[in-house]
C-alpha cells in the first residue's frame, strides 16, 4: 500500500540523516503527510514519538562507536549525534544504557540496542470498523486538565490514574452536577511539536455556559469528525480501538488526522463491563 511505502521512506530519511539536525516537518513531507498526522500515525504504529525514536537510534549508534573505536573521544561522539556538551550526552547515554559513555569502552560491557523500525502490512479482516462522519460547529468543554508525557507509553497509565483521581475526589460528580449530565468526556489536546507531551481534560460539554468555577474551559473548533464505537471495559477497549483507527482505518481511507483534539464520549454505565459502549471522536480532513 502507498501509505506503507511512504512510512518506510520516512524511516529511510531519518536513518540517512541521523547525524544531522532532523526537522519533523521534513520527515512528514517525505511521508506526504501533514506534520500532525504523521506524528500521530508514527506514535500509534510504533509506541514511540518521532523524537524519541531518533534519540534512541542516535544513542544506539553512539554506543557502537564507543565500543568499537577505542581512540574516538566522547566529546566527538556527543557532537556527532547532536549533543551540545559531554554532560548532556552522558546523562542521555546513562538513561539509555545504564552506564556512562566512558564505561561503554570496557570489554564485554552490556549495551542496549534500539533497532531500526520496519513496517509490515498485516491484513486483519477479523473485525469490521463501523463509523460515521459528522460536521459539528465549535463548542465548549469545561473540566479538569493535566499535562502528560507521551514517552514510553506512560500516558496510558497516567490517564487511568487521572480518571481514578477525578472519580475519588468528587471532580466527576461535581462536573455532572454543574452540567446536569451523566455523560463525561475526555479531550486529548495541545500535543507539542515533537509529540513528547500533551494535555488531557476530563470534563463535560458546556451547553449552559457555566461560569465562576475552579475548572478550566476550552473551545473545541468546528470540525469534521469520524466517530467510532468502543466496546468493552475501559481503558483497554479505547486503547485497542484507537490503535485500530490509526493502524487500519486511516491507511485504508483518504482522510488524515486534523490538527484538533481527540474526544472520548463516555455515557453512564459500568466502565468495567465487557459490553460497555463509548465513542471516540477523531477530527479528520481529506488528504
Amino acid at each position: 500500500m502507498g501509505w506503507l511505502n511512504k512510512m518506510m521512506d520516512a524511516i529511510d530519511y531519518m536513518e540517512m540523516n541521523v547525524e544531522k539536525k532532523i526537522d519533523i516537518e521534513d520527515v512528514a513531507r517525505v511521508a506526504c503527510s501533514s506534520t500532525f498526522h504523521f506524528q500521530r500515525m508514527f506514535h500509534m504504529l510504533t509506541g514511540f514519538t518521532v523524537s524519541e525514536y531518533i534519540r534512541n537510534r542516535r544513542l544506539t549508534l553512539a554506543a557502537q562507536e564507543l565500543a568499537i573505536l577505542s581512540k574516538i573521544r566522547v566529546i566527538d561522539v556527543a557532537l556527532k549525534y547532536g549533543y551540545d556538551s559531554p554532560e548532556s550526552f552522558t546523562k542521555a547515554f546513562r538513561r539509555a544504557h545504564g552506564i556512562t559513555p566512558t564505561a561503554a569502552r570496557e570489554p564485554g560491557v552490556n549495551l542496549k540496542a534500539f533497532p531500526r523500525i520496519s513496517f509490515h502490512l498485516s491484513l486483519r479482516g477479523d473485525k469490521d470498523m463501523d463509523y460515521r462522519i459528522i460536521n459539528k460547529n465549535a463548542f465548549k468543554v469545561i473540566g479538569e486538565v493535566i499535562k502528560i508525557s507521551t514517552c514510553g507509553e506512560q500516558h496510558h497509565q497516567r490517564i487511568s490514574e487521572f480518571w481514578g483521581e477525578c472519580l475519588a475526589n468528587g471532580t466527576c460528580e461535581k462536573l455532572s452536577s454543574l452540567g446536569n449530565t451523566q455523560t463525561m468526556l475526555s479531550v486529548s489536546m495541545d500535543c507539542q511539536e515533537d509529540m513528547d507531551q500533551m494535555s488531557y481534560m476530563i470534563g463535560i460539554e458546556d451547553i449552559n455556559n457555566i461560569e465562576g468555577t475552579e475548572f478550566s474551559k476550552i473551545e473545541i473548533p468546528a470540525s469534521t469528525w469520524a466517530i467510532f464505537t468502543s466496546l468493552g471495559s475501559l481503558p483497554f477497549a479505547i486503547q485497542d480501538t484507537l490503535a485500530r483507527i490509526f493502524q487500519e482505518w486511516f491507511p485504508a481511507t483518504s482522510y488524515e488526522h486534523a490538527n484538533a483534539p481527540v474526544l472520548e464520549i463516555c455515557p453512564p454505565g459500568d466502565t468495567n463491563a465487557a459490553d460497555y459502549k463509548c465513542e471516540i471522536w477523531i477530527p479528520i480532513v481529506k488528504k
